[in-house]
């Protein structure tokens, strides 16, 4: 198991950071407040951390002002939790309640921003949603006349995507749990195991090694590769000539990482050796580019220069990698439409992928956070060479 000496949760100053930084960046665009609905934005400004997420019955609403602290306005089964964040103000409802699920409370908070034609920011763009009914939405904004509703994603994700020292040694360890967790999988999986089986010690193994969850693993495979990289697990045995590969997810404190191994069942043939070296490869040339001052596109076509020695189409399943956090996958990414600049302390994954033989495909992944002179590994590097079991 991981020791882990680290805090769960955060300083109060953490969440007293995040609010001025969003409260500065809401005055540029002149905004006299910002209403959030969906999970990760919520925890992210209130340290509000729950499963209860899990059920669509509920909607939640955090608004941030232009000063002071963000309000809560939550059903009444979250209050006693929402209490013990850094929060003063939280109004609840008994939910569910169809007719009226927060929207009078939300109404009476936004009315008099209505009333002097306040402008409020609400994340609308890429990788965002509207966690509530779309017809209360409908009726809310309808009966606002006067207030006008910015998108205000750039705020949220701007950020969320640097990260600070204490969200970064949580990511720290829950790579260490996960890169300790695949560290034994030549022990539990053998020839003639479902892969099905090899799932679930792997979810048992992540546990043990110290993961609050392994909620995401996926994976695959088959005779020198495998076609997709997001299936659930089969019953088909393991067999000598086989690609193994698992992309995992595990959580710790709210935090993931995400990352995938490959292995040869038994034996590898030469063409998966190639393609494992390629991506290897592929992945040193993102390692080298990933500081500050360079792009989501530089990284994206760093590793693509590699990766044509063995797939003309530079590995294209749209993009190499993303960012990393509270989510398993964040903004950016290592696109050669996405032209973000690096900073330092972004924590991203490389994931450089190819495509060979017969239909086949090969993929590899690797977590870093950005520093001032480069790169930093959070997960243990991968063998230089398809490993064997």
């Amino acid at each position: 198991m991981q020791p882990s000496t680290i805090e769960r949760g955060f300083a109060v100053e953490e969440f007293e950071n995040r609010t001025r930084l969003a409260q500065a960046l809401m005055a540029k665009q002149g905004l006299a407040g910002m209403l959030l609905t969906s999970e990760a934005e919520l925890r992210y400004f209130s340290g509000f951390q729950t499963l209860f997420w899990q059920s669509p019955t509920r909607p939640w609403f955090l608004f941030i002002p232009d000063s002071g602290k963000p309000i809560a306005i939550i059903p009444e089964i979250g209050a006693a939790l929402m209490r013990q964040s850094w929060l003063d103000d939280i109004r609840t409802w008994s939910a569910p309640a169809p007719q009226d699920d927060g929207i009078s409370l939300l109404h009476e908070l936004l009315s008099p921003l209505a009333k002097s034609k306040a402008r409020i920011g609400l994340p609308k763009g890429h990788e965002t949603s509207l966690r509530m009914p779309l017809g209360d939405w409908e009726k809310l904004v309808s009966d606002l006349t006067g207030l006008e509703i910015v998108d205000a994603t750039a705020i949220v994700q701007s950020l969320r995507m640097v990260k600070s020292a204490a969200e970064i040694e949580k990511l720290s360890h829950i790579c260490a749990i996960g890169s300790a967790t695949f560290a034994e999988v030549p022990v539990f999986a053998n020839v003639g195991q479902p892969l099905e089986e090899t799932f679930r010690a792997f979810k048992r193994e992540a546990l043990t090694q110290g993961a609050d969850d392994a909620p995401y693993l996926v994976g695959s495979s088959g005779p020198g590769g495998y076609i997709d990289v997001i299936s659930p697990p089969g019953r088909r045995p393991l067999q000598t000539g086989d690609v193994l590969m698992m992309d995992t997810g595990c959580a710790w404190d709210g935090y993931f990482c995400d990352f995938d191994r490959n292995w040869a069942i038994g034996q590898a043939d030469d063409e998966s050796r190639r393609a494992y070296d390629v991506l290897w490869r592929a992945t040193e040339a993102g390692l080298a580019a990933a500081r500050p001052g360079n792009t989501c596109r530089d990284l994206f076509q760093a590793m693509s220069a590699v990766i044509t020695e063995m797939d003309s189409s530079g590995g294209d399943i749209g993009r190499l990698g993303h960012g990393l956090g509270m989510q398993l996958t964040e903004q950016p990414s290592h696109a050669a439409f996405d032209q973000t600049v690096l900073k330092e302390n972004m924590v991203l994954t490389l994931e450089p992928s190819l495509s060979y033989g017969d239909g086949l495909m090969m993929v590899h992944e690797e977590n870093i956070v950005v520093r001032a002179n480069g790169a930093e590994l959070l997960t243990v590097r991968a063998a230089a060479e398809l490993p064997i079991i």
